[in-house]
């Protein structure tokens, strides 16, 4: 019996794809380079800034000191979070039935908690969750199960009583490493849907409010 459902934020939750592109977009002009389009940007988000950078900066990108392109990223981004970023379809009513039926809910993000916590913040669906764990606070992020475990221990949950939603392969990973069921986003940032069903989760959802039908 399910008794929680812990999310992935971004491509989960919220699309947080345009303020992350365009925190993208921002280097790559201060740089002389072209800006790139939304869906050359948006199947990178879900592997953190490196890989934004990758498809932005392309074969140019070794000639650049990395650590400073992910510093300017991560400012512009800290600086602008919330500009377009909301919650993609559905989830809202998938949080009100969660809240109906008494399944508690919880985050579990990579993103470091002095981008998650400021960004809850601002989106008023979410900004009451009260359990959210950070990709820094553990000393381990996914795709290990650690962050996982400590979400449900927070939640008063077994894993085993837990759902895990998430929009990449190292979600899923995690997932089943926690011995949580494990759901893919297919409405996120998923590279492709053949991709995504090539993780074998137990459940593949196109809208967030399927998942109820499965508690």
């Amino acid at each position: 019996m399910i008794k929680a459902v812990i999310f992935d934020l971004d491509g989960t939750l919220l699309n947080t794809c345009d303020d992350l592109g365009a925190a993208l977009n921002h280097t790559l002009q201060l740089h002389g380079l072209p800006c790139v389009a939304k869906e050359v940007y948006s199947p990178a988000i879900s592997n953190g800034v490196q890989a934004l950078l990758e498809v932005g900066f392309k074969e140019s990108l070794a000639n650049h000191d990395v650590s400073a392109l992910k510093q300017t990223v991560l400012d512009y981004y800290a600086s602008n979070i919330a500009v377009y970023s909301h919650c993609f379809d559905g989830i809202n009513a998938l949080l009100e039935e969660l809240s109906n039926r008494n399944i508690k809910v919880g985050i579990m993000t990579n993103k470091p908690t002095f981008l998650t916590i400021p960004l809850l913040q601002h989106i008023e669906e979410l900004k009451n969750i009260e359990v959210v764990v950070c990709g820094d606070t553990l000393d381990e992020a996914k795709p290990s199960p650690k962050p996982l475990l400590h979400a449900a221990e927070q939640l008063g949950v077994p894993p085993n009583a837990c759902f895990y939603v998430g929009d990449a392969a190292r979600d899923i990973e995690a997932a089943k490493a926690a011995n949580m069921r494990s759901v893919a986003a297919l409405w996120g940032y998923v590279p492709s849907e053949e991709v995504a069903l090539s993780w074998q989760a137990d459940l593949n959802l196109t809208n967030p409010e399927s998942l109820i039908s499965h508690i």
